[in-house]
């Protein structure tokens, strides 16, 4: 079996990289010169910018969210990985919530626990009855017995009741999702030759298998190791970030917060200042590491060009592997259930953690004099209203991400010029 998938996307998604990139070393070199203390328009300006980053990044999780949310199931996993995200934060804790959603949406989608639930919920005996309702309720079950006895004479006349009804148009459903009529419908396509990529399943196979054990490798020298080098620990950090991202956009945010600032790397201003610039520059959000890289390595001592390429490398590598070694057993296994489950769940749990980045950049958004690690936007109404100002102009007005973060940079500086006068 093979598969032949257009390359399309994946070229423009490494040329639209690599600009971004570049601007993110740039800016990391930039930033690594500045002083400690920056002027008080600087800290406007950055708490301008913090503030518009926060409403898009809210606007995102709205979005993500009309998406992701299909049943009372799916909007419950978001929830829940939302809520569970703001409680508790540690370099293992996100993966294995996105993992739990996953399997949460596979019990729920096979029905595991349904039995269980029917019986706590129908659990005890009816109350007891007025005297005529009980009449009209002994004539009911003996017109049902007459009913039932009489089909059984002819089965084929046998009426279902609404228990069978329903299961059957589940069984129904299920044979219609097996169904090889959505493969089909992706695969027609008109590729030309010179933009496929074929891949086998066992080629692809080798390549999972490959870096699954390379990833085995770098965490077990990870744990295992006295006295590991700083880089080491950024590429290891930067590995594991691009392994258990799902969904990449601003679900890598708070990842890369946990990974880098909180070891003390990278000082919370410098990091609020790379994530309100990053969102005006192209390509994607793991373009965010190319920055924090470099300076965590300079900060370190070392050369800043090392820490942006080790940091890119290790956050795109995981990526860029797995996608590779996926085509080739995709076809395989994208017809599955528990697959369609465990990716619906995966994502759920991804986009409530999209909250999560909403809420804690929202408490550290707000940088001044005397509080350059940050404070909520909320202590101040004015980054509130330039928070809800980039929310509504990119949800309802169609205004693009830069715009919006030029925007509540001009704010923050009309802010600076009102209060200092």
């Amino acid at each position: 079996m093979e598969v032949r998938i257009s390359c399309f996307g994946r070229c423009d998604a490494n040329l639209c990289s690599l600009p971004g990139a570049l601007g993110m070393y740039g800016l990391a070199v930039g930033v690594s010169n500045i002083g400690e203390r920056l002027p008080r328009a600087v800290y406007a300006l950055l708490s301008g910018l913090n503030s518009a980053t926060v409403g898009l990044i809210a606007q995102a999780a709205v979005e993500l969210s009309e998406k992701a949310i299909t049943d009372k199931m799916s909007l419950i996993l978001v929830f829940l990985g939302a809520t569970a995200g703001m409680l508790y934060t540690a370099l293992w804790y996100f993966p294995v919530l996105m993992a739990l959603a996953g399997m949460g949406a596979v019990l729920y989608d096979y029905k595991v626990f349904h039995p269980t639930v029917k019986w706590i919920r129908h659990f005890g005996h009816k109350p007891d009855l007025p005297p005529q309702e009980q009449e009209v309720e002994m004539g009911t079950i003996a017109t049902a017995t007459t009913t039932a006895s009489a089909s059984n004479d002819n089965p084929r006349q046998r009426p279902l009741n609404a228990g069978q009804a329903k299961n059957d148009t589940e069984t129904i459903d299920l044979q219609a999702n097996s169904t090889p009529s959505e493969a089909s419908t992706t695969e027609n396509r008109i590729v030309p030759a010179d933009r496929t990529l074929n891949i086998s399943w066992k080629f692809g196979a080798a390549l999972l298998a490959g870096f699954f054990l390379s990833f085995v490798v770098v965490m077990v020298l990870r744990g295992v190791l006295p006295h590991k080098p700083l880089l080491f620990e950024l590429f290891t950090n930067m590995y594991l970030a691009g392994t258990i991202i799902f969904g990449g956009g601003p679900v890598v945010i708070p990842l890369l917060r946990e990974y880098v600032v909180s070891p003390g790397w990278v000082s919370p201003r410098d990091f609020l200042l790379g994530l309100a610039l990053i969102q005006s520059f192209p390509g994607p959000n793991f373009n965010f590491a190319v920055y924090l890289g470099g300076l965590t390595a300079v900060y370190a001592g070392s050369n800043v060009a090392a820490g942006s390429i080790i940091a890119y490398l290790g956050i795109f590598f995981p990526g860029l592997i797995m996608v590779h070694g996926t085509m080739g057993i995709w076809n395989a296994v994208r017809g599955k259930r528990w697959v369609k489950s465990l990716l619906r769940g995966i994502n759920a749990g991804a986009v409530g953690l999209v909250y999560t980045a909403v809420y804690r950049l929202w408490q550290i958004g707000y940088v001044d004099f005397g509080f350059e690690t940050g404070r909520s936007l909320g202590d101040d109404p004015w980054w509130v209203v330039v928070c809800a100002t980039a929310f509504a102009s990119g949800r309802w007005f169609g205004v693009p991400a830069p715009a919006a973060i030029v925007l509540g940079g001009t704010m923050g500086l009309i802010r600076y010029g009102v209060v200092s006068t």
